[in-house]
């Protein structure tokens, strides 16, 4: 949909909300996010899986309540069962700094709430998704099954986004590459900092093909320093910060972006 004119007080307000809020996003990414669940079409729900303390969330829930749009659905177990999770600290969970987070920023009424592992909330899911944010279990195979399990609910003219596709982890960035960058059901694409985010258009995709190939091409260089899980460092490490320094990453300003998209889609 169009950018609401006020964006950019939209997103400052919620980054004033969000900014002491423990998280691995900062606020050029969190501005970004906000660009992203801003340009979405208005139909269907907004899907965040992974969402630790909260950061994220208050960008999407702010965006979504001052839009007018459906609620942001929250998918979360709050525990930390994978290597790629964020480290709790001492903490059993992070879930009551979750719901600290909601209350005093004033998103709960915002945000539908599933701790829950995403492919428990998965099973019968039915609902349309106009934005899927996956930011949680980076590795392969969570990253791949987080995107099996709620991308064929993805509404025409939908953005996704996968967190930290350029930051030392296999799962974000093979995903983005392989299974968005590589298919023809996507239409423009690219990197906002770290956030690798696509427009679902199945009808006209291939047009953009191209032009995705030409990023896929730059940022494919990446996974093999991460494959299987490798931890990337010395002479790799060095080599690793030149590749992704040629992949084009920086974030839009808000008239770019909109010209990058096709807003309106249903």
């Amino acid at each position: 949909m169009p950018l609401p004119q006020n964006f950019d007080a939209i997103i400052q307000e919620a980054w004033e909300r969000a900014r002491t809020v423990p998280g691995y996003i900062g606020e050029l990414e969190f501005r970004a996010l906000g660009l992203l669940a801003a340009g979405a079409p208005q139909q269907g729900v907004t899907v965040e899986i992974g969402s630790f303390k909260g950061k994220s969330t208050v960008a999407l829930a702010s965006i979504a309540a001052r839009c007018g749009l459906g609620p942001v659905i929250s998918i979360d177990p709050h525990t930390a069962p994978s290597v790629t999770d964020p480290m709790l600290g001492g903490q059993p969970s992070s879930f009551d700094d979750f719901l600290t987070t909601l209350r005093t920023t004033g998103i709960e009424s915002q945000v539908e709430v599933h701790r829950a592992p995403s492919k428990d909330v998965a099973v019968g899911w039915n609902r349309p998704i106009r934005l899927l944010w996956i930011d949680g279990d980076h590795t392969y195979a969570g990253a791949k099954q987080d995107f099996e399990l709620f991308s064929p609910h993805l509404v025409e003219g939908a953005i996704v986004a996968l967190h930290d596709t350029l930051h030392e982890f296999e799962g974000p960035i093979r995903v983005f590459v392989e299974d968005i960058l590589g298919s023809d059901r996507f239409g423009p694409a690219g990197f906002f900092h770290t956030i690798g985010w696509a427009q679902y258009r199945p009808n006209d995709g291939a047009h953009f093909r191209s032009e995705r190939q030409r990023l896929g091409r730059r940022a494919a260089k990446l996974i093999p320093f991460v494959a299987r899980g490798r931890e990337v460092k010395g002479l790799s490490k060095l080599h690793y910060k030149i590749r992704r320094a040629l992949v084009p990453h920086a974030v839009l300003s808000p008239a770019e972006w909109s010209a990058r998209i096709t807003p309106g889609l249903p």
